[in-house]
């Protein structure tokens, strides 16, 4: 599969998983762009919103990795939402350099009101599942990411080596 071209396996005419997982985020972010914004939030708003509530206090570094995004463009977000009062940040104790996000008042009544449009996508996509077929789609999408998290990390590990 190293180096191919095409969104096919070699001569069995199937999508490649990495094409299919592709597709699925891509109809993911346009359903969830869509139930977002008229709420006055992104997608990419939504996750680092998400994120902090899941994970309390985070430096915009940490959370950019959580949330998938070049530091550069969450420190962007973070002030964005900072400015709509959806998050706040304050000085790490034990590192004054550091400012650390955590969701406001306003930012946790946000993620509320998004709950049941981000539900209703969540539960279309599982509808036709049985739950044992759930529970295997997510145990099997969690290894996926696991596996290709410990890829990146290694590559990125031999880069320093190189440098």
């Amino acid at each position: 599969m190293a180096g191919m071209g095409t969104s096919e396996h070699a001569g069995t005419g199937e999508p490649l998983t990495l094409y299919l997982v592709k597709r699925l985020e891509l109809v993911i972010r346009a359903l969830m762009d869509d139930a977002l914004r008229p709420l006055g939030l992104t997608t990419l708003q939504y996750t680092a919103l998400s994120v902090l509530a899941g994970r309390g206090p985070l430096s915009s570094a940490q959370l950019a990795r959580r949330a998938f995004l070049r530091p550069q463009t969450m420190h962007e977000m973070v002030l964005t939402l900072e400015k709509r009062g959806l998050l706040a940040r304050e000085r790490h104790e034990g590192n004054k350099r550091i400012l650390l996000a955590t969701l406001t008042g306003k930012g946790r009544a946000l993620l509320a009101e998004c709950g049941p449009a981000v539900q209703e996508i969540e539960c279309a996509l599982l509808a036709e599942l049985s739950p044992g077929r759930q529970a295997a789609l997510r145990e099997g999408l969690q290894h996926g990411f696991s596996a290709l998290a410990a890829l990146s990390a290694a590559r990125r590990a031999g880069d320093a080596v190189q440098d």
